[in-house]
């Protein structure tokens, strides 16, 4: 068995090993990450070397963690990558550079036919007719998107948004409420097999699939982080959230909204966000906790999508695409029968 994980931010991890009547055996840890002793990498071969091929991700992190000698420094890595770097080879897990990529940035399209979209190019991706996809989202119309398990009207103010233009949609996938002003918001989708993120843990997989978007940040002078579970911050606050659904099929859809520019007081008015939700956050109020990419930047939001692009195509080697027909028409459907309907709007009021 052979896996490899790059841990988001950090270095490569590599195993190698047998599984022989259940158990790892001859167990190998390689990668370009720093480890002082020297002697710690016998140690986890040692812990790891008669494990059953049967245990978790946090098990074996676990036997790695006991076994390291007390003064013992890891540096790009931790116990827990080189579980998911195990779990990944038993797995058969892909890695980035196993497909062949295409980057999708088509016209605007209307707030429910983008959420439909995703759920139809997913779908696409599950049959077969077509590749792992980046899709960059265009808005010319603005709208409240709420997460799949959201009640309206604990999220949304009404008055609030039909006084600024704001339509009310919700997704598929689970996360708090965005504000997604036209022009003000960078928003991206990917649309990937399931091997990809095969071995890791729901908190894992975000950071993972989001790497490469923090590297075109900072290319641009942006010290863009993680933040788990699901945010994209700076030292500043939060820059971005992110979502996620694995469905059946066999598909993952993995979607990402950033801040190019806010309106602090505007984000009050439409939104209703308590008190609660900003208790461990250390702050008085939403709107100081958002860190927009243009006063970060100082750069057009175009110009922040061609070097996310840029960054992408020279990671992984994706190639321009589009969104098919029977992609529109699906996404179309999608609409008249779930997005644009009040059952699903207020599924939960």
């Amino acid at each position: 068995m052979h896996g490899e994980y790059k841990v988001p931010g950090g270095k490569l991890v590599v195993v190698d090993f047998d599984v022989v009547d259940g158990a790892i055996v001859d167990f190998h840890l390689a990668g370009d990450f720093f480890l002082e002793p020297d002697s710690a990498l016998e140690a986890i071969d040692a812990a790891v070397t008669g494990l059953s091929a049967e245990s978790d991700t946090s098990s074996i992190a676990d036997a790695v963690r006991r076994a390291l000698p007390t003064d013992a420094v890891l540096l790009g890595f931790s116990p827990e990558a080189v579980g998911v770097a195990v779990r990944r080879s038993l797995s058969n897990a892909t890695t980035w550079r196993d497909y062949d990529w295409s980057i999708v940035h088509a016209k605007a399209v209307p707030p429910r036919l983008h959420l439909a979209l995703d759920e139809a190019m997913s779908n696409s991706l599950a049959a077969g007719h077509r590749g792992p996809t980046l899709r960059i989202w265009e808005w010319d119309e603005s709208a409240v998107v709420i997460g799949s398990f959201q009640s309206v009207k604990n999220e949304v103010d009404p008055e609030g948004a039909a006084k600024y233009g704001f339509d009310v949609v919700r997704r598929i996938t689970g996360g708090g409420a965005m504000m997604m002003e036209k022009g003000n918001v960078v928003t991206y989708s990917l649309y990937v097999p399931a091997e990809l993120v095969s071995g890791m843990s729901f908190a894992d997989s975000y950071a993972y699939l989001d790497d490469w978007a923090l590297v075109a940040l900072r290319s641009l002078g942006v010290d863009a982080t993680y933040k788990p579970l699901n945010d994209i911050a700076s030292p500043q606050g939060k820059i971005g959230g992110a979502a996620q659904k694995r469905f059946k099929n066999g598909a993952v859809l993995h979607h990402v909204t950033m801040s190019y520019d806010m309106d602090g007081q505007k984000m009050t008015e439409v939104l209703r966000i308590g008190r609660e939700k900003i208790s461990d956050k250390g702050i008085a109020s939403a709107a100081k906790r958002v860190d927009p990419l243009k006063a970060q930047s100082g750069l057009s939001r175009a110009e922040i999508i061609e070097r996310m692009k840029q960054t992408f195509t020279e990671l992984y080697g994706a190639k321009p695409g589009e969104i098919s027909d029977a992609e529109y028409e699906d996404a179309e459907r999608l609409v008249a029968e779930k997005f644009a309907t009040e059952e699903w709007l207020y599924r939960v009021p």
